[in-house]
């Protein structure tokens, strides 16, 4: 699935859907919704995509690719930061709820039972996430752990489903430096 090349036309529909499912979500998202907000016929629909899990497999590969360029760019070509910094940067990004992530995480809960493809690319780079992080964070402290990883990306996570919430205030940056204290 590294080659995936879309034509101009349906890689319209895929960002006008990435809109919808991020705001709207996997289940309230119908192929007529995004058919009639894409300005697409339903003929050219499945000639591009042929069921509505590919095609949210295909939106989620799109999503996982800009991303994946944006951590790369933070972690292979920001030589001016140091790995605080860098890890800081991963943070951020990824606790955006308007941000890239946002739409992957969602996945996680709205895609397993009923588009395991779909689901397997969030979970694919979740995993592939956790490697970066691990290789920031060995760069900061020798003896970091996998385990630590793990646990910065399950702070990521927490920090989204916080951010959700209107009613409690936007600690992430606590959040964060508590991390770093803790692992010394």
């Amino acid at each position: 699935m590294q080659n995936l090349i879309l034509s101009t036309r349906a890689l319209k529909v895929v960002n006008k859907a990435i809109d919808l499912f991020h705001h709207d979500g996997f289940p309230m998202v119908g192929i007529d919704k995004i058919m009639r907000e894409a300005g697409v016929a339903k003929m050219t629909f499945y000639n591009y995509f042929h069921s509505k899990e590919r095609f949210i497999e295909i939106c989620l590969i799109v999503q996982k690719e800009r991303l994946k360029e944006k951590v790369i760019s933070i972690s292979e070509y920001s030589h001016d930061a140091g790995a605080i910094d860098k890890l800081k940067k991963l943070y951020f990004l990824h606790t955006d709820v308007e941000g890239l992530y946002y739409l992957l995480f969602k996945a996680i809960f709205e895609t397993k039972l009923t588009y395991p493809n779909a689901y397997q690319v969030a979970i694919k780079y979740r995993t592939w996430l956790i490697n970066e992080i691990y290789s920031q964070l060995i760069k900061l402290k020798p003896d970091a752990t996998f385990h630590d990883a793990k646990l910065f990306l399950y702070m990521i996570e927490g920090a989204i489903i916080q951010l959700l919430d209107p009613n409690k205030p936007d600690e992430r940056e606590k959040l964060l430096d508590y991390f770093f204290i803790t692992l010394g």
